[in-house]
């Protein structure tokens, strides 16, 4: 089993700032891709930005300037640095890990955090 466990949301008033963490942990030989979602009420959930392996990032057009994603793969962590925030940022914030398990091993996974609600007040 591969446990996600996300941290940093709050409440943050628009223009301010947060960093969202995110830790993998249980049974992993390997992450390849890590990302985020958002999932505002009445809305589709959408992924925020993408990290691959190998550093590669992708970010939808709506946040792109202003956050960040990246990696620490010694510390299987991907975090989400969040700049300019506004009200339409507002949303639940989901961690997914993809990659192979050590147990099964050889068996690839998904995973998803619990969510992380984030606020932006105008």
């Amino acid at each position: 089993q591969v446990q996600l466990v996300e941290s940093g949301g709050g409440l943050v008033q628009a223009g301010g700032s947060l960093r969202l963490s995110c830790a993998a942990s249980g049974s992993i030989f390997a992450i390849n891709d890590m990302g985020w979602y958002r999932q505002a009420p009445g809305k589709q959930r959408e992924l925020v930005a993408a990290i691959t392996s190998g550093g590669s990032t992708h970010y939808s057009d709506s946040v792109k300037g202003r956050f960040t994603i990246s990696r620490d793969n010694a510390k299987n962590t991907v975090y989400l640095q969040m700049n300019s925030l506004k009200p339409e940022d507002t949303a639940v914030y989901y961690c997914n890990a993809r990659g192979t398990s050590s147990w099964p091993f050889g068996a690839d996974f998904g995973s998803w955090g619990q969510g992380t609600q984030v606020t932006v007040s105008s």
